[in-house]
């Protein structure tokens, strides 16, 4: 496969922790929406629910703790705790605007593969001046799978129409990043301080990986 990123005609952006500096606030939802239940969070689920869509979530409540609760319910209620935060708070990550802008000045096709509810992402991307860069948002819940499959980016690879070979993927989380490996895309992995991973990991299995954007332009001629 063509990795050179000098060749890049499509992108794929993942959202919370690759454009938004966002990751923070799904590290602590799911357990604050445990609490608001009265149910005593299983140790170690965040880390279980940040690698699942709002559905996914949703539906692991309901088998492994409400089986009377909807999935609409619980995705309403969980988009009604971060609302405010995506509407009036989230700030985009250093150097993204410019990157974006970069991009565009070369031609390359680009849109958002996120588990983030549109709406949401929708008015972050509006907020922070950034959404003009991105034909499309595709989120996990309109595709029907989670980032523990290829789906969302094929999905997204289509829209775009650009051939494979000269499209990347950029993602922040060792679990999506896995998944898009192993499903043959190139990826540029970027540093958030949420994954845990030792990002000597990450580096194996990226094309590229970056501490931040201002590093990214070393790669290209």
């Amino acid at each position: 496969m063509n990795n050179d990123i000098n060749n890049i005609q499509g992108a794929i952006f993942d959202l919370d922790g690759t454009i938004l500096d966002s990751m923070h606030i799904w590290s602590d939802i799911g357990l604050l929406f445990l609490k608001n239940k009265g149910v005593e969070p299983p140790e170690g689920i965040e880390d279980e629910f940040v690698k699942m869509s709002m559905v996914q979530a949703a539906e692991y409540y309901i088998k492994n703790i409400d089986p009377t609760a909807t999935v609409m319910e619980i995705v309403n209620e969980v988009n009604s705790l971060v609302q405010g935060f995506y509407f009036n708070e989230v700030i985009k990550k250093d150097g993204v605007r410019e990157f974006l802008e970069f991009l565009k000045s070369r031609n390359v096709k680009m849109c958002v593969a996120t588990a983030t509810d549109k709406h949401l992402v929708e008015k972050a991307l509006e907020r922070n001046e950034i959404r003009e860069y991105f034909s499309e948002i595709f989120t996990c819940g309109s595709v029907g799978a989670g980032k523990d499959s290829p789906v969302i980016y094929d999905v997204a690879l289509k829209h775009l129409g650009t051939p494979k070979e000269n499209t990347f993927v950029f993602e922040d989380a060792l679990y999506a990043i896995e998944t898009a490996n192993k499903a043959g895309y190139n990826i540029l992995g970027i540093k958030d301080i949420s994954e845990k991973a030792n990002p000597e990991i990450l580096k194996k299995i990226c094309n590229y990986y970056i501490n931040d954007y201002s590093e990214i332009y070393k790669f290209f001629e």
